[in-house]
């Protein structure tokens, strides 16, 4: 008989600390045995779904789960499955709390299918070490160790180069020629900053290009001109666009109470979002406007508001290039390292060039004007001042949640930092919020070291260099 833990378990995710899928219970009950094995048969998820050799799934495969999972896809195999399962419930490797059995196929399914995509993905290049034990549980094929490369090498026809392009370089990137996909961090990404050596608990994977780059049509985009999502999808998006609010969660981290910032005078108040001046983002979306451009255009565009410059976080912690040198003067208020979440909190708009702000923003309500060409321009959410491509234009609108559904919980990719499994978006905005985000050992002691880098570069830098950075 097939053993009662071996037909629905956790693959073998790199580095994952979760329990098992099944604890003690009383099996499937009647009712839901159905239910259930129409699932596992659509999803073809059981037994070792993930390795490409041993997946009951295929034909060739021979052995217990595969009669088990050949009789299910002919619409039978109900009693079987019964007698695998008896004994047992399933429960939710992130919480340890029970869940019904058809919840447990759908997350294997979601498992299965980022394993499947991930086989297109011939060589990993330019993801820095210290951002691997939490990455790679996302870019597993199920066959062997993620495939990171110092150059592109040999490749299967179908494969492509997966490349963190800002630290890859031309070489690299010619060598990959058209069969290129992107790696960067995902929108809700970690309790401090990368320049911090923070590991991100979300990244973003695109095989059509990027979505800071409005020239072409990345995997996110396509997924934005399919338009509106249906009823339900709409409010889980919905729940979780609250859940970020009420957290203060943005892209890194979480928090905004207890912010000392000053009483409204009656005028409008307006936040300019900076941007790290040598981003991709400003070279490929910014449409020629810098940080210091935006704060002039800004104030031309509201003459009587209360502007507020808030420099990025890699600006201000030293490791970045931004710096606008007479900020003071072109704005009513320069901002420090207060939260995001607090600071959008209290102004009514938001400028920005092609800034994650502008998107955080409208999860809250402000109204956002773009310089640039950001994901989120040119659906009906945002006043455009800049170059936005007319296919976004002609486009059905979208309301906010369509946006989140489409961004937060279908596109990006997430890795719980508690058992470091591939993850739904709500439960690294519950880690963020619970505060248990935060590495340890070895890890804490880089960001450590490179924060005090950080701020050395600040105390020791002579004006005129740190002036160098605007822009």
């Amino acid at each position: 008989m097939l053993r009662q833990a071996a037909f629905l378990r956790v693959p073998p995710f790199p580095g994952h600390r979760a329990g098992a899928l099944l604890g003690p219970g009383d099996g499937v009950p009647r009712a839901e045995l159905g239910p259930l094995a129409a699932a596992l048969a659509r999803w073809r998820v059981g037994g070792a779904f993930w390795h490409p050799a041993h997946d009951p799934w295929y034909d060739n495969v021979r052995g217990a789960e595969a009669d088990l999972a050949r009789a299910l896809a002919a619409g039978g195999g109900h009693d079987a499955l019964a007698a695998a399962l008896a004994g047992y419930a399933p429960r939710d490797p992130f919480t340890g709390a029970s869940m019904g059995w058809v919840a447990a196929a759908r997350l294997l399914a979601d498992w299965r299918a980022l394993i499947d995509g991930n086989r297109r993905i011939g060589a990993v290049l330019g993801v820095a070490r210290w951002k691997r034990a939490m990455v790679d549980p996302l870019l597993w094929d199920g066959g062997g160790p993620v495939r990171h490369r110092r150059r592109v090498g040999d490749m299967a026809g179908d494969q492509v180069a997966l490349c963190w392009v800002a630290r890859t370089g031309g070489a690299a990137l010619a060598a990959a020629g058209g069969r290129l996909a992107e790696i960067e961090d995902g929108y809700v990404r970690s309790a401090g900053l990368g320049a911090d050596c923070v590991p991100p608990l979300s990244v973003i994977v695109d095989f059509g290009g990027n979505p800071v780059d409005p020239a072409r049509v990345s995997d996110l985009e396509a997924r934005l001109l399919t338009g509106p999502v249906e009823a339900a999808a709409r409010g889980r998006a919905r729940a979780l666009r609250s859940a970020l609010v009420a957290g203060g969660i943005g892209k890194y981290g979480a928090g905004g109470g207890g912010v000392d910032l000053p009483p409204r005078d009656g005028r409008r108040r307006v936040l300019v979002a900076g941007q790290v001046g040598d981003d991709r983002a400003m070279a490929l979306g910014g449409a020629g406007v810098d940080n210091r451009a935006l704060l002039l255009r800004a104030r031309a565009a509201e003459p009587g508001a209360e502007i507020w410059f808030k420099p990025h976080p890699d600006v201000l912690a030293g490791h970045r290039r931004g710096a606008v040198a007479d900020a003071a003067a072109l704005a009513d208020r320069v901002l420090g390292d207060e939260p995001m979440a607090a600071v959008l909190a209290a102004v009514d708009g938001v400028h920005v060039v092609s800034s994650l702000t502008g998107f955080e923003a409208l999860l809250r309500g402000c109204d956002v004007t773009t310089h640039g060409v950001p994901f989120y321009a040119g659906w009906g959410l945002t006043r455009d001042l800049g170059p936005v491509p007319g296919r976004r234009l002609n486009a059905a609108r979208l309301c906010v949640d369509d946006l989140v559904a489409h961004v937060l919980v279908d596109y990006a990719r997430y890795v719980d930092p508690v058992t470091r499994l591939p993850c739904p978006a709500e439960v690294v905005v519950a880690r963020l919020a619970q505060g248990r985000s935060v590495p340890g050992g070895m890890a804490a002691a880089l960001i450590a070291a490179r924060r005090w880098q950080g701020r050395a570069r600040r105390w020791f830098g002579t004006p005129m260099a740190w002036a160098a950075q605007s822009g």
